[in-house]
């Protein structure tokens, strides 16, 4: 059991401690710049940083390298940096996110160290408890290739490609003046309402699938059930669409019609269709 192996294991505790640490400390350093910018929202670019921080942590305290920690190493990596630029060069030059403008009018003075507990060492501690697959995976022991190993790059293959399209197929969209006040309705946006936010949890569930192809990993489940959980009803897609319903009258009947999270297979037909005629379009 993970429980008895940290026992019999100090070293274990210990590596867990200084991914704790290292996250929190990073989140602070994070912390006094966004006193410095008056800008909070600048958290939400470091998501993806923070877990490249933690995966690097882990890496570099393992003795006996394997085939499946570069793995892990790689994608993380590749997924971190994508999903940080993107968020940086969407939001440069959008000032401080609504949310955190909400909670500074909210707290007055007293937002510079609120802001320290509730936004920046709460999201270090949340990318901390996400990333215990990816802790057991460097920490587990050596494992035989595996096909969970499979299963787990191809889940993040799939995770990766709705994330990064999904994004471009809505940057293209909100590039179209006359699409305001619109809804994006085609594309992967047909197969469910966040493309995004489903790849963001499958890749999640991929480090997963690469844990359990190590001893007692099975046990790292909570950190993709507490993403997918965040994305789908906390600071994801229910927090997005309650403003997307008040904004953007059609978006009643795209909700009856589209399902939130986990794609309806039915609608591929649709997304296909639509993709053929947009390469008409093209064409022409």
């Amino acid at each position: 059991m993970v429980i008895e192996t940290i026992q019999n294991h100090p070293h274990i505790f210990f590596k867990m401690l200084s991914g704790f640490l290292g996250i929190e400390f990073f989140m602070f350093l994070s912390w006094i710049f966004s006193i410095k910018l008056r800008d909070a929202s600048i958290v939400d670019r470091l998501w993806g940083i923070n877990f490249i921080l933690l995966t690097g942590i882990y890496f570099f305290q393992s003795h006996d390298i394997c085939w499946r920690h570069w793995v892990t190493l790689l994608l993380i990596s590749v997924w971190g940096v994508r999903l940080s630029l993107h968020i940086h060069f969407r939001n440069q030059y959008l000032g401080e996110d609504f949310r955190y403008q909400t909670m500074r009018r909210l707290h007055g003075r007293s937002f510079w160290w609120y802001s320290l507990f509730s936004v920046f060492f709460l999201q270090g501690f949340l990318a901390f408890l996400i990333s215990a697959p990816i802790f057991w995976i460097f920490t587990g022991g050596m494992a035989s290739k595996s096909i969970w190993d499979l299963i787990a790059i191809g889940l993040w293959s799939i995770g990766f490609f709705f994330e990064v399209v999904g994004d471009a197929q809505l940057k293209k969209f909100k590039s179209d003046h006359m699409n305001k006040g619109k809804v994006l309705n085609h594309g992967l946006w047909s197969l469910t309402r966040h493309p995004n936010y489903f790849g963001d949890a499958l890749i999640w569930w991929s480090m997963f699938f690469l844990a359990i192809s190590t001893p007692s990993g099975w046990m790292t489940f909570f950190g993709p059930l507490i993403m997918s959980f965040f994305l789908r009803y906390i600071s994801g897609a229910t927090l997005l669409e309650k403003s997307l319903k008040l904004t953007k009258p059609e978006y009643a009947n795209y909700v009856a019609t589209t399902p939130a999270f986990i794609p309806r297979l039915a609608n591929i037909t649709k997304c296909l269709l639509w993709k053929k005629d947009d390469n008409k379009k093209n064409v022409i």
